[in-house]
């Protein structure tokens, strides 16, 4: 009897459970659509977000936005992709992890090029609303 119960719980729940995964798919990919906008920024990072970038700095979501509003726009605008995403919901906490793809055009001197990063984001829902509330970035290590 406690494994139907379980089972019958579970086939209630999984489909909740995929449509988080994609609404947090659809979400990440519309952040990095967006990722020059400020606006994408408020909307992703919690108020308590903490964020450690690749270059081994914390930061937090006051600190991105300022920064953000105070940097004048320039031609170099490389654009994002995620690869691998795997999204694991815990309730209302999720954990997502995927390969970001920088793709940078030339500019100046510097040659057009891809980098890649590895990034893990810790979500969590509230009143309905996903937002990442810790980050870390890591530069994807040649294979």
């Amino acid at each position: 009897m406690k494994k139907l119960c379980i089972a019958l719980l579970l086939l209630v729940v999984t489909p909740v459970w995929a449509d988080d995964v994609k609404d947090l798919t659809a979400m990440l990919e519309t952040f990095l659509a967006g990722v020059d906008q400020v606006e994408a920024h408020d909307n992703f990072w919690a108020e308590e977000l903490v964020y450690t970038s690749s270059r081994g700095i914390r930061t937090t979501k006051t600190a991105i936005l300022h920064g953000m509003r105070q940097t004048k726009e320039t031609a170099y605008s490389p654009t994002y992709g995620a690869e691998d995403i795997d999204i694991r919901i815990y309730g209302d906490t999720a954990v997502m992890a995927f390969t970001l793809v920088a793709n940078r055009p030339a500019y100046g001197d510097q040659p057009a090029g891809v980098q890649h990063y590895l990034n893990t984001g810790t979500l969590l829902k509230r009143e309905g609303r996903w937002q990442v509330v810790a980050w870390q970035a890591t530069v994807k290590a040649s294979e």
